[in-house]
């Protein structure tokens, strides 16, 4: 056919063919501007076959609608270049071999908004299982990587893993002294303004150091942890997935997971703990200082405090930072893995990596409250 010749109308239809299984039909021209009028369903499996006689001039338009195409068949992850591409042209199956190896990036498909309030129903709920599956794949993962770990087959750089380490903990360590003594204070000012009224000023010491080493300490940790670690994690993953160096780390063999995501959690969960603890004696002190300017000693303070402190209550707080230092570092490289490849994008990703982190942090804390409860402890 001359080039010059008007274009040919474009179309596809399936065709059955027991030898040769699902065969897909390409016939027209595949040109730019000219799409088919209707496109088959793409079914539950990509074609086995393509019968291209009928086929004329083509673009990559065509190798655009065939890749589109195998990614539906196959739930929206493509085999990389596994699929059959039999009948096609040499330099099409190329081109699609090559597009399917490249993992389809969700920033790229088309927004849809739907209009009635049956439909924003369903399309909320469609969206809120899609979160929940890749958040479930991502959790997967990093079991995997954990498990990895003891056997020497998961592996990062000691190095960076110490630069997280003095990140998460020395670096961290003014901000929760300060917020914590405070809060220590406030517990003081507020305690012995009640208790006052009964006589009973002496009973501060035993609301500040049962109030920090229980549930302040660790709930005012894991929060200023989650908006200060949470989010540099997120924008930190975000800035390396929008140039694409989490991409040259699987080019050259790296996983992602073990290389980024395991040292971050790991270097959370070590040090939260500690700042815990540290948190505790900063709100102790801060309470004590508080209450020796309103008349109680510091000795008195610190002996009254000891008649109440347990070994199973100083180590409440503690045991739940582990949790919150999890929940933390996995919602900022959560959402720093999943943000959109542009500015915008780093800037939401740390938005929802803060909001989900705190409200993670919440939601444990009560649950180990009602735990606790229940089991008297």
């Amino acid at each position: 056919m001359p080039d010059s010749a008007p274009p040919s109308a474009p179309n596809a239809r399936w065709q059955d063919d027991a030898g040769r299984g699902r065969v897909l039909a390409l016939e027209g021209d595949w040109l730019e501007g000219h799409q088919p009028a209707t496109l088959p369903e793409a079914g539950n499996a990509p074609p086995e076959f393509y019968d291209c006689s009928g086929l004329g001039r083509f673009d990559s338009t065509l190798a655009g609608f065939l890749t589109a195409m195998i990614r539906a068949s196959q739930g929206g992850f493509s085999q990389r270049g596994e699929v059959s591409l039999e009948g096609l042209p040499d330099g099409l199956a190329q081109l699609v071999r090559l597009a399917l190896t490249v993992p389809e990036h969700e920033e790229v498909r088309q927004d849809f908004h739907p209009g009635n309030f049956v439909s924003r129903i369903g399309f909320a709920i469609s969206n809120a299982m899609r979160e929940f599956t890749t958040a479930a794949d991502f959790t997967g993962r990093l079991i995997f990587s954990f498990l990895r770990l003891p056997v020497g087959r998961a592996r990062f750089r000691a190095r960076d893993f110490r630069l997280l380490l003095e990140q998460t903990g020395p670096n961290a360590l003014p901000i929760v002294l300060l917020i914590s003594f405070l809060i220590g204070s406030i517990l003081a000012f507020v305690g012995h303004a009640q208790l006052a009224l009964f006589g009973a000023s002496i009973f501060v010491a035993d609301l500040v150091a049962i109030a920090m080493v229980r549930e302040m300490g660790a709930l005012m940790t894991g929060i200023i942890m989650g908006g200060r670690t949470g989010a540099a994690y997120a924008a930190q993953l975000s800035s390396m997935n929008a140039n694409e160096e989490i991409d040259a780390l699987r080019t050259f063999g790296f996983s992602p997971f073990d290389f980024l995501v395991l040292p971050r959690v790991l270097a959370l969960i070590i040090t939260m703990p500690i700042l815990t603890l540290f948190a505790n004696l900063a709100g102790f002190i801060g309470g004590m200082l508080v209450a020796a300017s309103l008349g109680t000693p510091p000795v008195l303070f610190y002996h009254e405090a000891l008649t109440v402190l347990t070994t199973q209550n100083s180590f409440l707080g503690v045991g739940k930072s582990v949790f919150f230092g999890a929940a933390i570092a996995m919602s900022g490289c959560y959402f720093g893995f999943h943000a959109q490849r542009s500015s915008e994008g780093v800037g939401l990703a740390t938005t929802r990596a803060v909001v989900v982190s705190i409200t993670a942090i919440i939601v444990i804390n009560s649950a180990f409250a009602a735990l606790f409860s229940v089991l008297g402890i």
